[in-house]
């Protein structure tokens, strides 16, 4: 039974391994800090943040988010650590919060390995504060102990990290305040003065003062000065534009959809601007009608209770009357909600409508014609599209899914049994070539947006059950050698790739990278593995684990087909593997939480579509090129 605590309270811990769940209404830092017996943190390297986000025991998330996962072992952290505090603070930095007052209460749950809750905590009565301590873990006579603390900071992680003994507390919270701000833009990518994007059809006028200066101009720079972008009309029909001479009663028309209109330096970072802009609209649209209804629900049973409560109004007809009026509100406020909502989809379709085809092979399908006139570029994008998002209040709008370039993350395709409640009944063997298929379209992709001659691709298929997918690779010859098999195929391949990341490492941190071996390759490495972890003993599993870690910053990355209980045994030695890769699915599955709103998107897979010769010709093209090249 899971304990509901208050400020104060301690409930033991039946186990070492616990994982702490944050829920907030609005992003925050996660952290952890680790004290002695005194209550004091020795040093910086005391503390989980997302600067430093592991620690001996303990792993904390890397950015500022509504929902958090911290891991702790407390069988793994210093034998002198005797608590661990878990802190929550608001980032800092344009448009975030200046404290937690009116925002909502962040709600801890500490949860075991296997799921189930052990105590719970809402974090009330904060107000000026913007940094607090959440729970605490603690030691005492030999046993673990969650307390409830709820101890908030006006002076932020400073006064925080202060309060527990830290000399250098205010430099420490300028790295983890610039860290998060680095991620955000990392991102996102906005250009200098981006303007802040609205909901659809809450876009300001076109010129609205900002706080840090002269006014902004919303309008496409080759649209008329005559019509700038206003509210459309409530009182339209939801989903239709008014004719450019007026609505009909008497508002200015919503500016029509320009492709690239979104702040940047190119046209390629206007769209991946647009793009997210888009994202964050679908969402927050969203978000404001799944309040509106639960609103409009929690409002009626308010009022339908009142009147069971009162006597008097359960005698003749009243309570009919009552009830019926209750409903009629109820159902007022929900379409109301629905009427803004198709509002805003179909002011999102349009964009969409127009975006989608001017998208670079980057950020395109593989049914864009922008693939029919495709030549390797001269230069890596700075984003590069794994799918598609879509959520069910409009599952026909799909939202390019974006992830930065070069790959922080690597990627996973999970081919075990799928949990979200979009996957529909797809056998093991089916979804295993799925997914394999996924990860060769996957592949596909990352060659054909590198210049021809940047990146190689090496590719683990230990029993060779990819044969048949990894066909467009092997005919095409952009792979360079034939996958590895067996188990010394992928103790060479994890040699080789590990022998790499360790020479460009030391090069780099020693400044000499003339002294580089010459046969070594120095282009960009892409890993695909397949069938994880066939063929792989304890060495090869620790060198997974170094490249998916070390690999990323050096070039090195990793696309992944694994089922996840096909490694069981290995047992938590790879949880920290599965945390580091970005998770795919081969079918349509709505598993990818967003931290900002809580909602779950459904994730589509980027297949070519069946029967087309788009993604042989596209490699063709990259093979031609690396000849002419002399590659």
């Amino acid at each position: 039974m899971t304990a509901e605590l208050v400020r104060g309270q301690n409930h033991p811990l039946p186990g070492a391994r616990v994982e702490i769940r944050v829920s907030a209404g609005t992003p925050v830092v996660a952290g952890a800090t680790l004290n002695d017996a005194q209550g004091r943190m020795r040093d910086a390297g005391w503390i989980a943040h997302p600067a430093a986000p592991q620690l001996p025991g303990v792993e904390v998330s890397r950015q500022a988010a509504a929902v958090h996962h911290l891991a702790v072992d407390l069988d793994a952290l210093r034998e002198d650590v005797h608590r661990v505090n878990v802190l929550l603070a608001l980032p800092t930095g344009p448009g975030a919060p200046a404290d937690f007052a009116g925002l909502a209460a962040p709600f801890l749950a500490v949860t075991g390995l296997d799921g189930e809750q052990i105590a719970s905590y809402t974090v009330t009565g904060l107000s000026a504060e913007s940094a607090v301590v959440a729970l605490e873990l603690y030691l005492r006579q030999g046993t673990w102990k969650v307390r409830a603390v709820g101890q908030g900071y006006a002076g932020g992680l400073a006064a925080m990290l202060a309060d527990q003994g830290l000399a250098e507390a205010h430099t420490l919270a300028d790295t983890i305040n610039e860290t998060v701000a680095a991620g955000v833009a990392r991102s996102v990518a906005p250009a200098p003065d981006r303007p802040t994007r609205h909901a659809p059809g809450n876009r300001p006028e076109a010129e609205r003062p900002t706080p840090g200066g002269g006014p902004i101009d919303y309008r496409h720079p080759r649209r008329a000065a005559s019509t700038p972008p206003p509210a459309p009309s409530t009182a339209a029909r939801p989903g239709t534009v008014p004719p450019q001479g007026g609505a009909a009663d008497g508002s200015r028309p919503a500016a029509a959809p320009v492709a690239g209109d979104a702040p940047g330096w190119s046209m390629e970072e206007r769209l991946y601007n647009q793009v997210w802009g888009m994202f964050e609209d679908l969402a927050r649209s969203v978000a404001a009608y799944r309040s509106a209804v639960d609103f409009a629900d929690s409002r009626m049973e308010r009022e339908l209770d009142s009147v069971l409560d009162d006597p008097r109004a359960r005698v003749g007809s009243a309570v009919e009357t009552a009830r019926a009026e209750a409903q009629a509100r109820h159902s007022a406020l929900v379409e109301q909600a629905r009427v803004v909502l198709e509002r805003d989809m179909a002011q999102l379709e349009a964009e969409s409508e127009v975006v989608e085809p001017a998208l670079p092979p980057a950020l395109a399908r593989w049914d864009n014609p922008v693939w029919q006139a495709y030549e390797p570029p001269a230069e890596p994008p700075m984003a590069l599209r794994v799918g598609d998002l879509s959520i069910p209040e409009r599952a026909g709008l799909r939202i390019p899914m974006l992830v930065r370039l070069p790959l922080e993350r690597g990627l996973w395709i999970d081919s075990g049994r799928l949990r979200g409640g979009e996957a529909g009944p797809v056998d093991g063997d089916e979804l295993r070539r799925l997914a394999q298929l996924t990860a060769t379209a996957l592949a596909a992709r990352i060659v054909a947006v590198h210049p021809a001659d940047e990146l190689t691709l090496q590719v683990i298929d230990p029993a060779g059950s990819a044969a048949g997918a990894l066909l467009p690779l092997v005919e095409s010859g952009v792979l360079p050698e034939a996958p590895a098999a067996g188990a010394s195929g992928v103790a060479r391949t994890l040699e080789r790739l590990t022998r790499r990341v360790d020479l460009v490492q030391m090069a780099v941190r020693n400044q000499a990278t003339d002294a580089l071996p010459p046969d070594l390759d120095l282009a960009d490495q892409l890993l695909i593995v397949h069938d994880f972890p066939h063929g792989f003993d304890d060495r090869a599993v620790n060198q997974l684990r170094y490249l998916a870690d070390e690999g990323p910053s050096v070039g090195v990355g990793l696309l992944m087909v694994a089922d996840r209980e096909e490694a069981r045994g290995y047992g938590p030695v790879l949880d920290p593997l599965w945390r580091s890769l970005l998770r795919l699915t081969p079918v349509p599955d709505d598993h990818l939480a967003d931290p900002w709103v809580g909602h779950a998107w459904t994730y589509e897979p980027p297949l070519a579509p069946s029967g087309s010769q788009v993604v042989p010709q596209v490699l063709r093209r990259v093979v031609a090129a690396r000849h002419s090249s002399g590659g």
